[in-house]
């Protein structure tokens, strides 16, 4: 039974409470925050201990931390745990300055102790089976993937400028997935990207609609499309086109009703937003996480994929500033 201290009671953090409780083989022991009262909150909502976060990361009984706190505090807390001897499963990014997610991988990896990124999106068993059937030749050379990706509603101002824009806060996990299921870098990277949903966006610096190309090796390509607004939900779709066929994988509808009249066919909206959308990507997610820490599999999404996802979105953010396609390797160091 792995023993579990939570460093973070917000929002994702209540998400990864559940799992960890509903787990047979994690217990969730202890919660910090940096309101107290969230954290005791929390804590007493699942039959633990709230702590200060130095005490989670101090008390050797803990075996592992989930950290679900704010990105700038990522790295420093990753450090921290690894060089305690605990195992770490971070939420995304890493950090916002790829500068220091790499500093991170390598003052982490000396203490040899399990680290993964929270690209939650790797486990959604749709997302999942297609990256499967990929692998097993179904569709032979994989040559286009098409990401979509749009949010219901934009996030408020006030998040938009602390996030880190939307290439390193939102299209990141689309990052991360074209990567994760080609199996590599792209070798170039073209976006440009617009505000037209909010113009504070734009006013602060941001961007709220986006596109962004990635040229991997032998001519394949990936095309992410991003926005902070779909009014009918929470769009979430890949298709990828191979030499031999195409996988799609649709969105997750809110039911599976389908109502047909002489007036036309209707069906339900895609689910409202991620947390229903990939509730049970987190569930696989954290189970993936255990069994990894216990050595019954490979821990999936390493540090070192988290920095990968890092260095496309540094990519995009530069080509969409300067109106360029960008050399990764010549100009983005990682």
């Amino acid at each position: 039974m792995l023993k579990i201290g939570l460093l973070g009671a917000g929002r994702i953090g209540q998400v990864h409470a559940v799992n960890i409780v509903a787990h047979p083989q994690s217990e969730l022991v202890a919660v910090s925050d940096k309101f107290p009262e969230a954290a005791r909150s929390l804590a007493q909502a699942h039959g633990a201990a709230a702590r200060t976060t130095e005490e989670i990361i101090a008390d050797p009984a803990i075996d592992a931390v989930l950290i679900a706190t704010s990105t700038d505090t990522h790295a420093d807390l990753m450090e921290a745990a690894t060089a305690a001897g605990k195992a770490v499963l971070c939420e995304k990014p890493v950090d916002l300055d790829l500068k220091r997610a790499v500093d991170c991988l390598a003052r982490c990896e000396p203490h040899g102790r399990p680290v993964m990124v929270g690209f939650n999106r790797r486990f959604d068993p749709n997302f999942a089976s297609l990256k499967t059937a990929f692998d097993q030749g179904e569709i032979g050379k994989g040559e286009l993937l098409s990401i979509t990706s749009f949010d219901p509603a934009p996030p408020p101002v006030s998040y938009v400028k602390v996030s880190g824009g939307i290439f390193r806060d939102m299209a990141i996990h689309d990052f991360d997935m074209a990567c994760w299921i080609y199996g590599s870098v792209p070798e170039k990277v073209t976006a440009i990207g617009s505000s037209i949903v909010d113009p504070a966006i734009g006013e602060a610096g941001d961007f709220d609609t986006a596109i962004t190309t990635l040229e991997f090796s032998g001519g394949r390509m990936a095309v992410i499309k991003n926005s902070r607004r779909a009014a009918y939900g929470y769009d979430q779709r890949i298709e990828f086109l191979g030499a031999e066929g195409l996988l799609v994988a649709h969105n997750v509808l809110e039911n599976t009703v389908e109502k047909i009249t002489s007036a036309g066919a209707t069906k339900a909206k895609p689910e409202h937003f991620f947390l229903e959308r990939y509730a049970k990507a987190y569930q696989i997610e954290w189970d993936s996480f255990v069994q990894g820490v216990q050595g019954k599999g490979d821990l999936p999404v390493p540090l070192k994929d988290g920095i990968n996802a890092l260095v496309v979105a540094e990519a995009a953010a530069l080509s969409a500033r300067e109106g360029r396609t960008v050399d990764v390797a010549r100009e983005i160091k990682s």
